[in-house]
């Protein structure tokens, strides 16, 4: 039986592919569910209540819980940002891009894009009914809500859909400025969504952390399995094979 050379292929092939990228990604989903399990914990023990009523307090008038720092338009702009992250928008945003991957003839990433943030929503919605944990009641809540608190389903189904979108997007892309922008794009949604839902009152600062945490841990595994699994590559090129050859 003969030796295989140490070349491209095989596991050390994969790991002179991969192993510094791939790495720096597998602990920063570690991290990210460790944190998330942490925060979860402490949550149930009741230890952060003191810091979350604080922040809670800190963003109302003093002399009035019912209005929030700042101007007036602030809060009518808080409202329209935290409606980004509500299950309409989310769904139509999802349905457009997985159309989009679709007709550019990716369909293997559009059928992944699709599972993953259906995939994210089911698991926010197990994690909220596992926590239970109450919608604070320290100020008036400034949107109306009936569900439970931790973790955020804002924040992490935002993270779950932006972020997802827009890693695997970005991986479709073949301009490194489009691929930083879309990311970036998504990263910045997912943290103003999850703001205002302290803002507005309606969680606590922990359950956006934790929200924000398990949201771009689910991410981020979908990035690792799609780069992994998933070539775009291959994909681009059955395209072109589909389209013809492009004009001159």
């Amino acid at each position: 039986m003969k030796d295989r050379p140490l070349g491209k292929s095989g596991i050390p092939g994969w790991l002179d592919r991969y192993e510094p990228l791939m790495l720096v990604m597998f602990a920063a989903l570690s991290g990210g569910i460790l944190l998330f399990v942490y925060l979860t914990s402490e949550v149930l023990e009741g230890s952060t209540k003191r810091f979350d009523e604080a922040i809670l307090l800190a963003l109302r008038q003093p002399s009035d819980l019912s209005v929030p720092i700042g101007p007036g338009w602030l809060t009518h702009a808080v409202r329209d940002i935290t409606s980004l992250g509500g299950t309409t928008v989310l769904a139509l945003m999802t349905a457009l891009v997985t159309i989009y991957l679709l007709l550019d003839r990716k369909r293997a990433i559009a059928l992944f894009v699709l599972a993953s943030v259906l995939g994210g929503w089911a698991l926010s919605a197990a994690l909220k009914v596992g926590v239970a944990r109450p919608r604070p009641d320290i100020v008036p809540h400034l949107v109306e809500v009936h569900d439970p608190s931790f973790p955020s389903g804002h924040a992490m189904v935002s993270a779950v859909t932006y972020l997802t979108l827009a890693a695997l997007i970005s991986g479709t892309r073949p301009h490194r400025s489009t691929r930083v922008f879309t990311v970036a794009a998504g990263i910045l949604l997912t943290l103003m969504i999850g703001a205002s839902r302290v803002y507005l009152g309606v969680h606590y600062p922990t359950d956006v952390l934790g929200g924000w945490c398990a949201g771009a841990s689910w991410a981020l595994a979908c990035w690792i399995i799609a780069r992994r699994y998933i070539s775009p590559a291959a994909s681009s090129k059955r395209s072109a094979e589909d389209d013809g050859p492009p004009f001159k």
